[in-house]
Parts: structure tokens; C-alpha cells; sequence
């Protein structure tokens, strides 16, 4: 009878044990918050998957506690949201900000408070927070400048921008201007926000083409919808080896567009046959606020973490497109920059998902959020 006690007792002790193990663990994992902003276009919901494919990753899993909150366009909102984590406990702060200065009061008062701030993509300019992003000038200047080269510094162009009070916008329409300000030849004959959003850019395009002719544009320079261009275009009647160059976005749509005429693709409902667009094709990359997670938890466990993170920005262009076939790590090492339509049938989806930095999120982390591991 003892005996059955004296184990009964070691039981119900390594059941304690247990359960005290897997409260410190639960307690061990770090709240942090991912606050997002405006989320109506493509790239935004790509880079949430890949921020909840790391989280959700083996080497993040038991570590974070991700909760994600949409302010929308609304800076007070995303400030009163920010304002709330903390209140809620918050170790860190992955956002994706509406301004670049709107929301400097709520995070200085979050870092006050010894929480870490980690803007992606967009900057805050708060000395506190961190930021990863790419030099969001140079995308302007670099895209600017080719489509100047391609039209001999000469022609009407259409400018389509981004979503209006971020740091991105701003920073690579300005940069594009000062490029086009250097040639008097080169004309904005029309501009329009897209909202970096190809179905916005549809919308927007249709109002131009309402007073002004295909044969009047000579170029374009579209943050976002080059894919949709070209498409317009074709339903226009113009013959492919006519299409207007488009200095734009990294859409998959829109690199498989460029590769060359009689190249077979296998696509979605049949074979694809690209027209080789006259394209350059940059992106911000979607695996940013996936890194900005992996460096809040490195920041978190006492690491050094840079404060500012500029990221490799990826330019392909109609010389250096190249298709991957399967769409694993090692195509993508070895430079191919655009997946057949068969395998991503979105064509708004971006294509510069691979980065040495976060090898636990590929190809299903940008499609559905599962991370590689």
C-alpha cells in the first residue's frame, strides 16, 4: 500500500513537473504584434504570409507569440492600435507604417517602455525604431533612369504611384521626378495613385485612355501595374513587339510577360506564351517584415541588431529574366526571378521571395504562409 502511494506521489509530482515546464514555456514565448496598415493589394497579403510562415517556423515557433492587427490608411488608428500593444504587453512591434512620422509619438512611448519597434518596408523615423527596407530612392532613380535610356530621352510617359504618406511613395516618386526633371524632353503627360494594386492601376489607366490615346503615350512609370499594361494594351489590339516599355513592379504576371515571344509556359488553364514586354521589373521584397520578426527575436534575446537594414534591391530586366521551373531555393540561388504561371496563378503576386537572411520561408510561406521547415 505504501509502495502505491510512493508512486502515486512521484506521479502526481512529474505531472506538476510537467505542466510547470509547459507554463514556463508558453511564458517564455515573446508577445509581439504585428501591425499592418493599408492591405488592399497583392504584396501586403504576401508579406503577412511570410511573417506568419517565420513565426510558425521551427526555429520561431516556440519563441513567439504573433498577433496581428490591421489599422487600415488611418494613422490615428494605427497609433491607437501601437498605444494598445503596449498596454497589452508587448515585447515587440513588427509594423508596416501608414507615415513616416504619424506614428513617432506612440513608438517612442512604446520603446520608453522597453518595447522594440521594427518598421518593414515603410520607414518611421522615430530614432528608437528600427527599419529594414530597400533603398526605396534608388528603385526611383534606377527605374527612371532605364525607361529615359529606352525612349532616347524623349516621350510622353504616365506615372502611377503608390499608396500616398508613406515613406515608399514618397521617396521613390521623388527620386523618379528629379531623374525625369533632368530631361526637358521627357513629359508627365498624366498621374494617378495605384495604391500599388494592379486592379487599381486597371481602374485608373481606363480614365486616362479616356482622353488620351495609346499613340500618345510613349512610356510608363507604374510603382505597381505594369502587368495590367501590358494586358490593357493587348485587349487594345496592339501588336506585342509595340508595347509601350513599363519601368514597375515585381509582379510574377508581369516578369513572365517579359520573357521572350515563343517561349511556352506552362500556365494555370493551358500554355502561356509571353511577349517579351520591354520591362524593367524591381520589388521591395515580401521576406522584409519576415526579417524584421527574425530580428525583433534576436533583439529580444540580447543580440545586436543594426538599426537600420537595407535590403538587396532585386532588378530584372528583359536580359535577365529567367524562369523557375519547380520554384525551390536552389533555381532561386541560382538566379531565376519569375514561376510559371502554373505554380503561381496570381499574377499580382511578387516574385523576389528568396533571401539568404530568412531561409525558413520560401515558395509556400509567400503562397500560403507554411514555412520551409
Amino acid at each position: 500500500m505504501m509502495k502505491k502511494k510512493h508512486l502515486m506521489a512521484a506521479a502526481a509530482a512529474l505531472a506538476l513537473s510537467a505542466a510547470g515546464v509547459s507554463a514556463a514555456q508558453a511564458q517564455a514565448k515573446h508577445k509581439i504584434f504585428l501591425s499592418m496598415s493599408y492591405i488592399g493589394n497583392d504584396w501586403q497579403g504576401e508579406a503577412a504570409n511570410m511573417i506568419k510562415a517565420m513565426a510558425a517556423s521551427k526555429t520561431m515557433a516556440d519563441k513567439v507569440d504573433l498577433q496581428v492587427q490591421v489599422a487600415g490608411p488611418n494613422a490615428q488608428r494605427q497609433i491607437q492600435q501601437i498605444n494598445a500593444m503596449v498596454q497589452a504587453g508587448a515585447k515587440a512591434i513588427i509594423v508596416f507604417p501608414i507615415s513616416p512620422t504619424a506614428l513617432n509619438a506612440a513608438v517612442k512611448n512604446a520603446c520608453e517602455k522597453g518595447v522594440t519597434v521594427i518598421a518593414y518596408d515603410g520607414e518611421i523615423t522615430e530614432p528608437c525604431a528600427y527599419n529594414v527596407a530597400i533603398d526605396q530612392e534608388e528603385a526611383g532613380r534606377v527605374t527612371a533612369e532605364w525607361l529615359v535610356k529606352k525612349l532616347n530621352g524623349k516621350g510622353n510617359i504616365v506615372s502611377i504611384t503608390g499608396v500616398p504618406g508613406t515613406s515608399v511613395d514618397t521617396l521613390r516618386t521623388k527620386a523618379a521626378k528629379e531623374v525625369f526633371a533632368k530631361h526637358p524632353d521627357i513629359k508627365i503627360v498624366n498621374e494617378a495613385v495605384g495604391m500599388w494594386s494592379q486592379a487599381v492601376a486597371r481602374t485608373e489607366l481606363s480614365k486616362i485612355l479616356a482622353t488620351r490615346k495609346w499613340d500618345q503615350i510613349d512610356g510608363l512609370w507604374m510603382q505597381v501595374g505594369c502587368y495590367t499594361a501590358n494586358t490593357m494594351q493587348i485587349e487594345a489590339g496592339i501588336p506585342e513587339d509595340k508595347l509601350k516599355p513599363c519601368a514597375g513592379e515585381g509582379s510574377n504576371g508581369g516578369r513572365v510577360q517579359m520573357l521572350p515571344t515563343g517561349t511556352e509556359v506552362e500556365g494555370a488553364n493551358g500554355t502561356y506564351k509571353p511577349m517579351a514586354a520591354p520591362r524593367i521589373s524591381y520589388a521591395s521584397p515580401p521576406y522584409s517584415g519576415a526579417l524584421a520578426l527574425k530580428l525583433a527575436v534576436a533583439k529580444l534575446e540580447g543580440k545586436d541588431v543594426p538599426k537600420k537594414t537595407v535590403l538587396p534591391l532585386p532588378v530584372v530586366t528583359n536580359e535577365t529574366i529567367k524562369l523557375c521551373q519547380e520554384g525551390t531555393w536552389d533555381e532561386m540561388k541560382a538566379g531565376c526571378n519569375a514561376f510559371k504561371p502554373s505554380i503561381v496563378t496570381n499574377p499580382g503576386w511578387f516574385a523576389s521571395i528568396f533571401s539568404s537572411e530568412t531561409p525558413e520561408i520560401g515558395l509556400n510561406a509567400a503562397l500560403v504562409g507554411q514555412p520551409e521547415n
